[in-house]
């Protein structure tokens, strides 16, 4: 035992701060990323790129293509807030009780977001603020991942929980996998034909017609799209591994709200904002966030409280002067 750690020892600890600092590093990046959308206008790389503005851009069907392209960026500005929750709850929770399911979901999760980088590295776009973003956290989590390797210890047995707890579980585990097969879904068509034709007739363009605009438009809209598609995969994953071996807490259930909200909330909200409302469109996302919703109701620790309480209170044969701090000391 090292009875005088090192600074740098001491300030790391277990190394579960680490995943901290990338999950707050994901909030921020999140967050900006929202922002930065919401105000219509690209990045200094993008305009470079392009050789164009949003406002040219916007000048063009009735600026619809940078309405697309706004989609894209809030949803993938709310996706990345949602792996954060995640990671936070994982590293605090589970990984901190030595539970070793929850290093390999932070393992997968990450695998999956970090390659997803090179999803549209191919089309002909390299986002350098991306990239830089990329070359930082990558380290910090490879050795977040190295530092706990130690804390794999205990291999937790599932819960198993039942009646409407189990049902919840379910639509839970049904809704994050369907998270999982939207984001490779999302990339594969990001990587390849970049649109579905129900983005084509919300913008009133074609590809072809898009890449007469400006050749670089498409590559650049492929860059959103895979981008979006691999953050899906590595929070799906993530939650799926949390509603399957997670203990059924309090802590969390708080934490697949907040994730939930933060994905199905700028995912679905923006579309009616900017105009895209095809029903064909919404319908997996909202169907995905009613499995989501219900599978959150069904096991909400409140709702799972209240039998306990009230069982506890009718026991067949309690005394209830006996529960009575003042009976308990009468004479």
């Amino acid at each position: 035992m090292n009875d005088d750690p090192g600074f740098f020892e001491t300030l790391l600890g277990d190394g579960r701060s680490l995943f901290n600092v990338v999950a707050f590093a994901l909030v921020a990046s999140g967050r900006f990323a929202i922002f930065q959308a919401a105000t219509g206008q690209f990045l200094p790389h993008d305009v470079a790129f392009l050789g164009m503005t949003s406002q040219q851009l916007c000048s063009l069907h009735g600026c619809r293509i940078v309405h697309f392209m706004i989609h894209d960026r809030v949803s993938f500005g709310g996706v990345l807030l949602a792996i954060a929750v995640m990671y936070l709850w994982l590293a605090e929770v589970p990984l901190k009780r030595g539970e070793s399911w929850a290093w390999w979901a932070l393992a997968a999760s990450g695998g999956a977001g970090f390659l997803s980088f090179l999803a549209y590295i191919g089309y002909g776009y390299l986002d350098t603020w991306h990239g830089a973003a990329t070359l930082v956290l990558l380290p910090i989590f490879l050795a977040a991942l190295w530092k706990t390797r130690a804390l794999r210890g205990v291999a937790a047995p599932m819960p198993a929980p039942r009646g409407r707890h189990r049902a919840g579980r379910l639509l839970l585990l049904g809704a994050t996998a369907g998270i999982v097969a939207a984001g490779v879904t999302i990339t594969t068509v990001g990587a390849t034909s970049v649109f579905v034709p129900t983005d084509l007739q919300f913008m009133g363009i074609t590809a072809a017609e898009l890449r007469a605009i400006n050749v670089r438009l498409v590559p650049l809209i492929a860059h959103d799209r895979a981008g979006f598609g691999g953050a899906l995969v590595s929070c799906g994953v993530a939650m799926f591994f949390a509603a399957l071996r997670g203990r059924p807490s309090k802590s969390l259930w708080q934490a697949l709200a907040t994730a939930g909200a933060c994905g199905f909330a700028t995912a679905i909200g923006v579309h009616p904002v900017i105009g895209y409302t095809n029903a064909s469109h919404l319908a997996p996302a909202v169907a995905g966030a009613a499995v989501f919703l219900t599978g959150l109701l069904a096991s909400s620790p409140a709702l799972s409280a209240r039998p306990r309480e009230s069982s506890r209170r009718s026991t067949p044969g309690a005394d209830p002067a006996a529960a009575s701090p003042s009976a308990a000391g009468a004479p």
